[in-house]
C-alpha cells in the first residue's frame, strides 16, 4: 500500500512537470514571433523536450532516448554556434547538453557491466556539477524575479506598470520571460534529482 502511494505521488509530480514544461514551451513558442525569436525558439524546443522526457509512461520502448539525444545534441551545436553572438547563449548550451545527458545516460547505463565502471565514475560527477549549476540558476533567477518587483509596498504598481507598457508596445513583460526560464530551470533541477 505504501508503494502504491509513493508511485501515485511520483506519477502526479511527473505529470505536473509535464504540464509546467508544456505551458512554458507554448509560451516560448508564442514569443517566437516577437523580437527575441531565436532565443525563444531554443527555449521552446527545450521546454517541449523536457515535457516529453518527464512523461512517466514508457511510450514506444527505446525510441525516446536516441531521438531526444539527437535533438538536444543538435540544439547544443546550435547554441555553440550562437556563442559567437555573446556569452548569454552559454546557458542554452549547458541546457542542451544537460538534456542530452538526461536522455542518453539511462540508456548508456543499461549497456552492461563493462560500461558500468565508466558510468559509475563519470555521470554522477557530471550530474552533481549540473545539479549545482541549476540550483544556483534557480536561486539567482528567483532572487532576480523577486527583486524585479521592488519593495513590498510598490511591487504591484511597478510590475503592473511594466506589464501595461510592455503590452502597449507589443512585447512580453520581462517578468513573464524570467518566470518561464525559472520554471524550466526548476524542471531541469527536478529531472536531475531523479537520476
Amino acid at each position: 500500500m505504501h508503494g502504491s502511494a509513493t508511485s501515485l505521488s511520483a506519477s502526479l509530480s511527473s505529470w505536473l512537470l509535464v504540464f509546467l514544461c508544456a505551458v512554458s514551451g507554448a509560451y516560448c513558442l508564442r514569443r517566437v514571433r516577437g523580437a527575441g525569436g531565436g532565443a525563444a525558439a531554443g527555449e521552446a524546443v527545450m521546454a517541449f523536450g523536457m515535457a516529453l522526457m518527464a512523461v512517466p509512461l514508457a511510450l514506444g520502448g527505446g525510441w525516446r532516448a536516441p531521438l531526444l539525444g539527437g535533438v538536444f545534441c543538435a540544439a547544443a551545436l546550435h547554441a555553440l554556434w550562437m556563442l559567437r553572438h555573446g556569452l548569454h547563449h552559454a546557458h542554452h548550451l549547458v541546457g542542451s547538453l544537460t538534456m542530452a545527458h538526461l536522455a542518453l545516460a539511462p540508456a548508456a547505463a543499461g549497456q552492461g557491466a563493462a560500461h558500468a565502471a565508466h558510468t559509475a565514475a563519470g555521470p554522477p560527477l557530471l550530474t552533481g556539477a549540473l545539479l549545482l549549476y541549476y540550483a544556483g540558476y534557480v536561486v539567482l533567477g528567483g532572487t532576480r524575479l523577486i527583486a524585479a518587483g521592488g519593495p513590498a509596498g510598490t511591487a504591484g504598481g511597478k510590475v503592473g506598470g511594466q506589464v501595461a507598457r510592455a503590452r502597449a508596445g507589443g512585447e512580453e513583460p520581462a517578468e513573464f520571460v524570467r518566470a518561464c526560464r525559472l520554471t524550466m530551470g526548476m524542471g531541469m533541477l527536478a529531472m536531475l534529482l531523479t537520476m
